[in-house]
């Protein structure tokens, strides 16, 4: 795949007003928020990624370092040694017909061996910030990449954030990613834009961010949404215990959906493709009812 294409996920482009696409969280970790150390052996998670196959998953997103509020980093050696021999085992059992592979990490080294490995994303909760040399590892593979906004760092980010204006400041902040990425070498083909759901904002930031999603697809390019099982669903619906959110999760998943989002990163895969495919065709049918009404004749007396 040239990396003048854009990202085909299943054989279908992954572009503006496409999918929706969903994200399967695989956390190769002992210590990520909802599921931490429920896939830190490589077969478990083997097997975890063939069941969101199994689901309809079209990303397994592997990460090897949890990014929860107040982690702490995982270095390049050990967040390796947790995903490398699980990508290379789930892109050779899927090959180009199954789930695309990403990988869920701020550091370059990371990267690197997860592509050799299959992968074919990069998932960078810092938005290429945490390591200089990530913009020339996406660049030079050719790998798509997600910028997400994060207000300071995982261990950090939840210590008050503050916003002037939280929906026009993530905007300006993922602008200025984009170019920064564009400048570096990587095709604006080649991108996708998060808004950072739970990194660094209050309950009130991610509730106006799901309200005005829309505001995110006016930059242009392909946004991914995660606000799986996502503490604010849990202040929202007093539910402290992460797993007990799958309800409120599937709320979210079908704000996304309705507003267009491409992309919605989930725990639970096969109720999420449910809501999302649901929710979507509901918008085009808008879409197709509203360019019918907009045809000569039709609409006025």
């Amino acid at each position: 795949m040239r990396n003048t294409d854009p990202i085909l996920l299943r054989g279908r482009p992954l572009v503006c007003d496409g999918g929706p696409f969903i994200f399967g969280i695989l956390n190769v970790t002992p210590d990520s928020f909802s599921d931490g150390g429920r896939y830190l052996d490589g077969d478990d998670a083997v097997a975890a990624g063939c069941r969101m196959a199994e689901d309809g998953v079209d990303v397994i997103d592997v990460g090897g370092e949890s990014t929860r509020p107040g982690s702490d980093p995982v270095s390049a050696e050990e967040q390796i040694s947790r995903t490398r021999e699980v990508i290379a085992a789930l892109a050779r059992r899927f090959g180009r017909e199954g789930p695309a592979i990403s990988i869920d990490t701020r550091l370059a080294p990371v990267a690197r061996a997860a592509v050799e490995a299959g992968a074919v994303l990069i998932n960078d909760v810092s938005a290429l910030r945490d390591d200089v040399e990530m913009a020339s590892v996406v660049a030079e593979s050719g790998a798509g990449v997600v910028l997400m906004h994060m207000l300071g760092t995982p261990a950090t980010m939840q210590e008050n954030p503050v916003y002037d204006d939280v929906i026009g400041d993530v905007k300006a902040f993922l602008t200025k990613r984009v170019a920064a990425a564009v400048r570096r070498g990587i095709k604006r083909e080649r991108i996708v834009v998060d808004p950072g759901i739970g990194f660094g904002k209050t309950t009130a930031h991610n509730l106006a961010i799901l309200a005005d999603l829309w505001e995110f697809r006016e930059l242009g390019l392909p946004v991914m949404v995660g606000p799986s099982r996502k503490r604010f669903i849990g202040e929202v619906l007093s539910l402290p215990n992460a797993t007990d959110r799958l309800a409120g999760t599937l709320g979210a998943v079908a704000l996304c959906a309705r507003a267009g989002i491409e992309c919605i990163r989930v725990h639970d895969v096969g109720a999420a493709r449910q809501v999302a495919e649901l929710c979507a065709a509901v918008r085009r049918a808008g879409h197709a009812c509203d360019e019918l009404r907009a045809e000569p004749g039709r609409g006025s007396g």
